[in-house]
């Protein structure tokens, strides 16, 4: 099979492996001549198309044509240009509840409920990881807190992971980027991968330490420690390494135990998408999110700019209609977001993504989308904020990959789900586990990629690869490393939406 036709309402083919002009490929039983050399992953239309007329993939207009094409003509980034524009009005019109489900996939999920092997904490939540977490409440004071982590390291091994967490922010911000920032570094230090963790201030800082200390509400003093530097006599490192000392002392003998599934809270997330991405990793972990909902887990959509020309299908299946308008202020709040700095809301797919064979932020969409299944939302986070609702939810953050993914582990995943057609070998502060798209990524970064849903477009079942896929994020939901924590790249990146004092 040189190609795939995704929906049957399409009016294009993905090319699997690269084609050649003059190839014959067979879509539907009917012969086309492909007339120019097409990438994998790249499409090629079935059917002769006028200029101004929408290529249709998924089902879904992906866009328009700049010029008239022939069937089989080679169709990229060139030759589409998006129909997205401004802020739009929305209709609530919600899907039959028979279609939160595919009962194809259904029978897959096994009715017995599973567990995994987490940490229980003192407040009643679980984690995944027991780390020892230095996080700083302003840039000020990030080579302190690096050099606590080195000396720590140095002097515990790694019985226990040790990660330092620098950042930029904490001062000279003002109003909701100072609030975004104080939310996310909060949300960092209530965590419950941490078996421990240090907050480092500095004393002068607009994110001052006892008004963040206050924002904690109650917390486990036990293993949630501050410093203020200005305020220590002497060396403010030492006097770190003694409570530090204390905290390794109590989060070493945390042992894990058996926790039901439905405990789990699973970020969902994709960065250097490719021509694939829609086919093989997001629908993958669309089946993924719907088990974990099924088993009364939790998983988390975000990437908000590229949900925009897929929106509606979000919208329509929201639980409530108290939802949906919350969905529609997702949408729009970020449209506006852009065009008050003057930018249009249809520029994003990256040159990675394009190359890959993503030609509008449509089609981007589209597949993004698929990454959440088909079960209903039920629930809308505002950047910063903490899960709540079990089910799927969707979080309002950018699509940067660094900065989404801190927000999906900062509203309380324990795990992201990170699917990657070109590759990326960063992680944020929890277990970021990469999908590849596609093999060859896979066989030429296999110290980057964790699975490889490659295989699915090679003809291996989705029921087969669902199966290994979920085993495999048990496996590290209970201790496995992912690639990212193998090779220290922990880090996280907040929002800035302000200005700059």
């Amino acid at each position: 099979m040189k190609t795939i036709k995704i929906n049957p309402a399409d009016n294009v083919a993905v090319a699997i492996d690269a084609i050649k002009a003059g190839e014959t490929i067979e879509v539907e039983n009917e012969s086309i001549v492909v007339n120019n050399d097409v990438p994998a992953g790249h499409k090629i239309l079935l059917t002769d198309l006028n200029k101004g007329e929408n290529v249709i993939k998924y089902g879904y207009p992906i866009g328009h044509l700049t010029e008239s094409h022939k069937k089989g003509d080679f169709i990229c980034h060139e030759n589409i240009k998006t129909n997205l524009a401004g802020l739009l009005e929305y209709e609530y019109n919600p899907v039959a509840k028979s279609e939160f489900t595919n009962p194809a996939y259904e029978e897959w999920f096994t009715k017995e409920k599973l567990t995994f092997k987490g940490y229980r904490r003192k407040n009643g939540e679980v984690g995944i990881r027991n780390e020892v977490w230095i996080v700083p409440t302003v840039g000020c004071v990030n080579g302190v807190v690096n050099q606590l982590r080195d000396k720590l390291i140095a002097e515990k091994g790694d019985k226990l992971r040790i990660v330092a967490y620098p950042h930029n922010y904490g001062c000279s911000q003002l109003s909701e980027d100072h609030e975004n920032t104080r939310k996310v570094l909060r949300d960092l230090v209530l965590h419950p991968n941490a078996g421990a963790v240090l907050v480092v201030g500095l004393g002068c800082e607009n994110n001052q330490p006892d008004k963040f200390e206050e924002m904690l509400g109650e917390y486990d003093k036990e293993r949630i420690r501050f410093i203020v530097t200005q305020k220590v006599q002497g060396d403010e490192v030492e006097e770190g390494m003694k409570i530090l000392r204390e905290l390794y002392s109590i989060a070493e003998k945390d042992e894990r135990t058996d926790i039901p599934l439905s405990e789990l809270r699973v970020g969902l997330k994709c960065g250097g998408s490719d021509g694939f991405s829609g086919i093989t990793a997001n629908p993958l972990l669309g089946v993924f999110s719907d088990f974990i909902v099924s088993q009364g887990g939790t998983t988390v959509l975000t990437e908000v700019p590229e949900m925009f020309g897929a929106e509606t299908i979000l919208m329509n299946r929201c639980e409530t209609t108290n939802l949906f308008n919350e969905t529609v202020a997702l949408v729009n709040d970020f449209k506006q977001y852009f065009l008050s700095h003057g930018e249009p809301v249809g520029e994003n797919p990256s040159p990675g993504n394009k190359a890959g064979g993503i030609s509008t932020l449509e089609e981007k969409a589209l597949g993004c989308t698929q990454k959440c299944g088909k079960s209903a939302v039920k629930g809308v986070l505002p950047y910063g904020d903490r899960l709540s609702v079990k089910g799927l939810n969707l979080l309002s953050a950018p699509g940067n990959d660094l900065v989404a993914s801190t927000a999906l582990a900062s509203c309380g995943c324990h795990i992201v789900l990170f699917t990657t057609g070109r590759g990326t070998p960063f992680g944020t502060f929890v277990p970021t586990m990469k999908v590849s798209t596609n093999s060859t990524l896979a066989t030429n970064k296999p110290t980057w990629i964790d699975f490889n849903a490659g295989t699915i477009v090679e003809g291996e079942p989705m029921v087969e690869v669902f199966k290994r896929f979920s085993q495999k994020v048990i496996e590290i939901a209970s201790g496995e490393l992912t690639w990212n924590e193998k090779k220290n790249y922990q880090e996280i990146a907040i929002f800035k939406t302000g200005v700059t004092l």
